[in-house]
């Protein structure tokens, strides 16, 4: 049986004006009947035009947000539950962290390494942990040598990764990334990307990034896209991304090589059409042209 580390039932959001976000009649619910077993140690990108959802179910799993109906269970626990206690709501922000598209709205301290220990001082760890849980945090996401710089002054990427070394010493099960790479210049977004893909793959962390970046999304082992409210594709990013038609129909498209592909196929050549790298792709046209192409 798989270890579920994020469970929804029906989870449903629907924005109101009202405090307890429960009197909302005629207004669009942001979610609808989102059902989802999320694998621990799982791998996945969330997809879905502005709008979509995506970021409303990111603050869902998180407890920024409440939901209007349906239920979030992490590590087994509903965290929906109406007596829910205020060291489990402080655990459920422990074993789930959020990285934001801006940076600065999650730096909080003038100096690199006190904003890193904020939230091991907040877990009441001794200062010695808090010491390792610090430099280890900074050393993989690069930026031990700005230890002692204000973050402020910092380039936007580096920001980010400061951010993300906060969220990495509390030392949390899941993290998600909300368009964590959308305000970043290129280097920046492959810096951020192989962050997270090293926190996923050597440190066994569940990683959800929400992007709408489809070059990002096809690195994923798993693609789940919302439109409107609704999760409408959820599976491997080959079986996603070979959904040309569907994707276009709501906004969205698949990573460069594989619309090059699409279009080639489209007028008569060809071609596989579960190709998603810039690798494969070429090699696949490579391939085609050492054989002289062959047509339909």
């Amino acid at each position: 049986m798989s270890d579920v580390i994020i469970k929804t039932d029906g989870l449903g959001f629907v924005y109101s004006d009202d405090s307890d976000n429960k009197k909302s009649d005629g207004a669009i619910p942001a979610l609808r009947n989102v059902s989802l077993d999320i694998e621990r140690g799982a791998y996945i990108a969330v997809l879905g035009h502005n709008g979509s959802g995506k970021s409303t179910l990111a603050k869902l799993l998180n407890m920024i947000l409440i939901p209007t109906v349906g239920n979030v269970y992490i590590d087994g626990s509903d965290i929906t539950r109406e007596d829910l206690t205020e060291d489990e709501i402080f655990d459920v922000h422990r074993k789930v962290g959020m990285v934001f598209q801006n940076p600065d709205n999650q730096l909080v301290a003038t100096v690199v390494e006190e904003d890193v220990a904020f939230g091991p001082e907040n877990l009441g760890l001794p200062r010695e942990e808090i010491r390792v849980r610090v430099d280890e945090a900074l050393e993989l996401v690069g930026m031990t040598e700005f230890s002692a710089n204000a973050p402020h002054k910092l380039s936007g990427g580096q920001k980010q990764r400061v951010a993300i070394a906060g969220i990495i010493a509390m030392k949390p099960d899941v993290i998600i990334f909300d368009e964590s790479t959308a305000m970043l210049d290129p280097i920046g977004r492959s810096d951020v990307l192989e962050i997270m893909e090293k926190l996923n793959r050597e440190s066994g962390i569940t990683v959800l990034n929400i992007t709408h970046y489809m070059e990002e999304a096809a690195r994923a082992d798993r693609v789940i896209v919302i439109n409107d409210g609704e999760i409408i594709l959820d599976g491997a990013p080959k079986e996603i991304f070979s959904k040309v038609d569907l994707l276009h129909s709501i906004g969205l498209e698949s990573p460069q090589g594989t619309e090059l592909i699409y279009s080639l196929i489209k007028s008569g050549i060809k071609l596989p059409c579960d190709l998603i790298n810039v690798e494969e792709c070429a090699e696949a046209i490579y391939s085609l042209y050492e054989k002289g192409g062959t047509y339909v």
